[in-house]
């Protein structure tokens, strides 16, 4: 089995159809996404559409939640005005996790971490943070020790070695922070184990940078900087 692994796409279109051409173009069937569908990018409509046609499965992000309800930010408020009654269900309504058994391993899929969309781990987090992503987390139906956990949030593809388990982050499709390409994640699973690659795709970054400076977004220049540089720029309203 090859499964394509995505996150982060955060309402960048253009990504996220380059990203889908760079997986059929591999021969890969499966798509799952781990959550981060809508923020900070122009096209939240459009994306959120792309994933409940093509997913095979879609996790809720922080943003996700926040747009569909959580809070009222202005960046949350913008892509929910920009969304169908329906759409904001679909978000709401996304689980939190999803685990499978592939190659006589127990893997788990989320999106920050195992104890909330709103707790990040980072690289340099921790070690009890690290190995908090396997342990069982009964308020979320995870009953099992993980044998692997695959994550986004951080937009910064990474592999790291908990105590001999896994630790894989998936990178941004839409909003990558450790370059400037559309990244996502490939793992192919054999009964003997399994293997992983780390996919980089260029698109085309001015054509979506000019629908976000044609849209009344909010932080359109943290946007765009981050689009051309890929580092994160913090966001901060303006004082009137």
């Amino acid at each position: 089995m090859k499964l394509a692994v995505i996150a982060d796409l955060h309402a960048n279109l253009t990504a996220t159809l380059a990203v889908h051409q760079d997986i059929h173009r591999r021969g890969i069937r499966d798509i799952w996404v781990l959550g981060d569908l809508v923020g900070k990018g122009p096209r939240p409509k459009e994306v959120v559409e792309w994933v409940s046609e093509y997913a095979s499965a879609a996790l809720m992000g922080n943003w996700d939640a926040r747009v569909a309800g959580a809070s009222n930010r202005p960046q949350d408020l913008w892509p929910r005005s920009r969304l169908t009654p329906g759409q904001l269900d679909y978000l709401g309504k996304l689980p939190f996790a999803l685990e499978e058994t592939f190659g006589n391993m127990l893997w788990r899929f989320v999106h920050a971490s195992a104890k909330s969309v709103f707790h990040r781990v980072y690289p340099h987090s921790s070690l009890p943070d690290q190995r908090e992503m396997f342990l069982p987390q009964p308020t979320h139906g995870l009953e099992d020790y993980a044998d692997a956990v695959v994550y986004a949030d951080v937009h910064e593809a990474l592999l790291l070695d908990v105590e001999g388990r896994p630790l894989i982050n998936t990178g941004s499709v839409g909003n990558p922070l450790d370059s400037v390409l559309a990244t996502y994640l490939v793992l192919e699973f054999e009964p003997s184990g399994y293997s992983m690659s780390f996919q980089r795709v260029v698109y085309d970054r001015e054509a979506e940078i000019a629908v976000a400076e044609a849209s009344d977004m909010p932080f359109i220049r943290e946007y765009v900087q981050e689009l051309r540089t890929g580092r994160y720029q913090k966001r901060r309203p303006k004082v009137k």
